[in-house]
């Protein structure tokens, strides 16, 4: 990580700088992006859109001539990789929005990437080619069938020069193994295998075999009256093969490991943190809902996401989180206006930092929150066009709750709710970020000297 950034909030963070402005498509509903994931080098960002579409930006190398321009992120590739489906059988229109992308390790020269909507999941390949062949013996230029009559000398074809051409090509579609709607994908450590989890199962799938897959969780009862949880989220553990956890919408985080059984019916700890019943409320288990979960990079530690908190858990300690951050704790007393407004049913992502030492996760407003584990100290932030320039320098952003409102404080009445940061990245290994809000994705990084 980069020196000192233990000390992110103090030291770093005020002056969040822009590496590049903002990559706009217009404000149609299929150009709302759905997702945002870094490749495991950090070289290339992979973004999702409820139009089905994945944007690739790569980072440029940095620049002797131009320091500044420190590895900026550019548009590499744009594929359609889902398109809209109706399911005749049970008369049910299948979006193309991409809900979630997750990036294979590069093995080779080549770039593998699993992205999902709904109902299917596909296994992309993104690759370069800047030779082309020429010279054939059966073919002409314009690749038309020549007449073999007329072929009276063998030519051995030759690879030719070509400005680079990036393709993406479908290598897998692993199809018709959910019956509800996908809300996560994890790669395996062993990346021989990954699973796919929707709202009742989670699936284990060979990436060689599209075909069939295992089911290893599945809550859905005999009675769907009796149905009181869903599944909200599922990760594999980063370094175990064997573990994975998965969230509920009861707030509830159950680990299990495969080895116990083929069906994970029994977890192997449950991790559930006690309600106060002094906060009991009508909202209690809406807001309590887990919208992600996701290991650190250690493996030690989960951190989930419900509507007003972000929890960290220690693997060893099931009765309680070790740490709770508030998110936007102002908005408690607006909980009835967001039931109304159904905002109060959004689903926030959260992220870690490189070495695990600071969270980041979105808010309203376009206000985006981090919360340095190590000196508890957090800041509010705000990805907008008015500071959008090239290397501006990011401010932090209060929310006035009550009382006197200061000048640089914005009150909690002010806040537009249509404007929310919901998915959020960070590159695996340096301060830089995404964050996507609405149809814009900003890319920050850290001030440089």
């Amino acid at each position: 990580m980069t020196p000192g950034f233990g000390s992110l909030i103090q030291d770093v963070l005020w002056c969040f700088s822009q590496v590049k402005g903002t990559i706009d498509t217009g404000v149609t509903e299929s150009d709302i992006i759905s997702t945002v994931e870094f490749n495991h080098t950090g070289e290339l960002l992979a973004t999702g859109d409820k139009g089905g579409r994945v944007v690739i930006f790569q980072r440029e190398q940095e620049s002797k001539n131009q320091p500044h321009r420190r590895g900026e992120y550019n548009v590499y590739s744009t594929f359609q990789s889902h398109e809209p489906e109706f399911d005749y059988l049970k008369s049910l229109e299948i979006e193309e929005k991409i809900n979630k992308i997750r990036w294979l390790p590069q093995q080779n020269a080549a770039y593998f990437l699993l992205s999902t909507n709904d109902k299917t999941v596909k296994l992309w390949k993104v690759s370069e080619r800047d030779k082309r062949p020429e010279g054939y013996n059966l073919k002409d230029e314009d690749g038309r069938l020549r007449d073999p009559s007329m072929i009276t000398v063998l030519r051995v074809p030759v690879l030719r020069p070509m400005d680079l051409m990036v393709e993406a090509t479908p290598r897998r579609v692993f199809a018709n193994a959910h019956t509800y709607h996908i809300n996560s994908i994890s790669v395996n450590s062993d990346y021989e295998t990954y699973m796919s989890a929707d709202d009742l199962r989670i699936n284990l799938w060979n990436f060689e075999i599209t075909n069939q897959s295992f089911n290893i969780v599945d809550i859905k009862p005999a009675n769907m009256e009796e149905l009181t949880e869903v599944i909200t989220a599922a990760e594999f553990h980063p370094h175990h093969c064997n573990t994975f956890v998965y969230s509920s919408s009861k707030g509830t985080i159950r680990l299990c490991d495969m080895r116990a059984a083929a069906l994970c019916d029994r977890h192997a700890k449950f991790f559930e943190e006690p309600e106060d019943p002094s906060n009991r409320s009508f909202f209690s288990e809406i807001i309590s809902s887990i919208s992600d979960v996701k290991f650190s990079h250690s493996g030690r530690y989960i951190m989930t996401r419900d509507y007003l908190t972000v929890k960290v858990w220690d693997l060893n300690m099931e009765n309680r989180p070790i740490e709770t951050y508030q998110v936007h704790d102002y908005l408690r007393s607006k909980l009835c206006s967001l039931y109304e407004n159904d905002c109060i049913f959004d689903k926030f992502e959260c992220v870690w930092n490189g070495s695990d030492s600071v969270i980041m996760t979105g808010s309203y407003n376009n206000f985006f929150r981090m919360f340095d584990r190590n000196t508890k100290r957090d800041v509010t932030l705000e990805a907008s066009r008015e500071n959008s320039k090239p290397r501006a320098i990011l401010k932090p952003r209060k929310v006035c709750v009550g009382g006197k409102r200061r000048k640089d404080e914005i009150s909690v009445d002010s806040l537009d709710f249509s404007k929310k940061i919901l998915h959020t990245a960070w590159h695996p290994s340096e301060n830089i970020i995404a964050v996507a809000a609405t149809n814009n994705l900003y890319i920050f990084q850290d001030k440089v000297n």
